[in-house]
This record gives C-alpha cells, structure tokens and sequence, in this order.
C-alpha cells in the first residue's frame, strides 16, 4: 500500500438521512474489520444532493435518478472523497469512465412493505384511498392493480414519510424493506410479494463506487459478495437496455437457482393501465447478457411510446 495514503484518512461520502448514514457506517465498521485497520483512519463525509434538497417536486420532474449520485460523484472527481455509498437502486445505469463500482455488499431484502395505520394490505384500502409514494414503478403497480386509488406525492426520508402517514396524509404508504431493517424498524415490516409488486432494479443492495485506485480497490474488495454483484448486474443490464429511470415504471429481480439465472421482469405505464411482463434463464455465467437480451425484448414489445 501507498505509504502517503496510509497516512492520511480515508473519507467516504454519503447522502445525510438516516438510512444513507446507517448504509455507509455499515461500510466503515466492514472496512475497518475485514482489514484491520485503525478507525481513526476513516472518516464519513455528508454531502447534500439534489434529490435531498428538492422534497416537494416529483423526481420524474426534476431529473430522475442522477439527483441522488451527481454531487457525491462530483466530489469523486474533486478527491474531496475516497469512495462513495449508494443505494444501488438510485445509481444511473451508466457511469463516468473515471469511476467504477467495484463492490457490491451481500443484498437485503428485496421487497416492498405496505405500511399504513389502518390497513393491511392494497386490497384492504377502501375505494378512492389516497396512497402516498413518490416511486413511478410503485404508482404505476398500484394503479395496475386498483386504479379506484388516489396516488399523492411522498418525498423526503423514510421517517418524514412515516409522520406524512401519521399526519393523514395518505392512508397507506411503500417502503423498501431494506430499509427498514438497516434502520431496526422491523416491527414496521410488512413485506409485499414480489408476484404482487417486483422490485425495483438493484433494491435492498449497497454499492461503493470509487476512483480507479489501487488503494481503495484493495479495501473495498473483501466487501464484495459475488452473488449480489451478478443479481445487480443483471438488472441493471435489463435496465440499461430500457434506458430506465426514475421517470419509468420498470421492475426486475435475478435470482440464482442451481447454475442459472432466473430474470423476471416488468414494464408498467405511468397511467398502470398496460404491464407486459415475462421471465427469461441462463447460464449463471452469462447473467449480465440474459439480463440486456431481456430489456431488449420488453423493448421491443413495449415501443418508443410506452412510457409516455
């Protein structure tokens, strides 16, 4: 290792909310352990980003997913950092030639929770119930499912939701399991199946993106878990294909059975009156590849004027 490096502090930068903080500490405690190395020699660095400043505009309107990365990664380029935390289902499919997300840690729990104070579940709410989400997959699944509901907008963390749920905003709102449990808000977990609503792209996983240095990749690499980094890949190759963002309702989960991958995927109008959905398989080894052929097909069957 570098001896100038090592005699300075390792920053790693991260969004402010209380979920961004949980992640990256959880990164932080799994650095220092599986290296051994001294924690007064890394630090965590907060850095406030578009999609954190902006709470009451949709994102579809605003940018999309980029809102939530563009200020880390600048601070990346600028060396104010030393590597990045992310939500991997908020990370723009195609990154900067000069960064590059090298680990991806073991995945959580992929689903969705229905949370309200009243209900149960979707079917539970009465007609025309208002339902706050800020997700346009989430919106869109619901209204596929009752287009009788009310969607409201929902921005902001997850424990500003939670109050705009006890305020009477909406009756029932959705929140990653994930994060709930990273948060110990277990009790709160009320998990939807993923026959009902498939995840978004890359939910329940974290990811560190970096400069291309040796440094820093020698950290990170014990991090990695391979399982989920090929899970990631092949959604996000699934999602690359559809040119996928926060302003398209698309959902995906890989899953590894014996030696193959198993994809299913999904794509929702806006409105929810239309999904086309199918499940595609291949060798574990070419699970990127399984998942670009499928965004392909959806696609295809979906045309230039799906999501409009």
């Amino acid at each position: 290792m570098n001896s100038k490096r090592r005699s300075g502090k390792v920053i790693i930068g991260t969004r402010g909310s209380p979920l961004a903080l949980a992640q990256a500490n959880e990164v932080k405690d799994k650095i220092i352990k599986l290296n051994n190395l001294d924690p007064q020699k890394i630090d965590i660095k907060i850095i406030k980003t578009s999609g954190d400043k902006f709470l009451n505009t949709s994102l579809s309107k605003i940018g999309g997913k980029g809102l939530f990365t563009k200020e880390i990664q600048q601070a990346l380029f600028d060396k104010e950092i030393d590597m990045a935390v992310h939500s991997m289902k908020d990370v723009e499919t195609i990154l900067p030639d000069e960064l590059y997300i090298s680990t991806i840690l073991p995945r959580e729990d992929i689903t969705d929770s229905f949370i309200s104070q009243k209900y149960r579940s979707i079917l539970d709410l009465p007609h025309g119930a208002a339902v706050g989400t800020s997700s346009l997959r989430r919106r869109a699944q619901l209204l596929n499912k009752r287009n009788d509901l009310k969607v409201v907008e929902f921005r902001g963390n997850v424990q500003k939701r939670l109050a705009k749920l006890k305020d009477g905003v909406a009756e029932a709102t959705f929140l990653a399991t994930a994060g709930l449990k990273r948060l110990g808000l277990n009790d709160l977990v009320n998990s939807i199946s993923v026959d009902d609503m498939l995840p978004a792209v890359a939910q329940g996983a974290i990811g560190i993106e970096h400069r291309r240095e040796e440094f820093i990749q020698e950290l990170v690499t014990p991090l990695n878990d391979d399982l989920s980094s090929i899970q990631i890949r092949a959604e996000r190759a699934f999602l690359r294909e559809l040119d996928g963002s926060c302003r398209t309702p698309i959902a995906a989960m890989a899953i590894k059975n014996k030696d193959r991958v198993e994809l299913t995927g999904e794509i929702v109008r806006p409105d929810g009156s239309e999904k086309i959905s199918n499940k595609w398989s291949g060798d574990w080894s070419c699970a990127e590849e399984v998942g670009a052929e499928a965004g392909k097909e959806l696609k295809s069957k979906g045309g230039k004027d799906f999501f409009k």
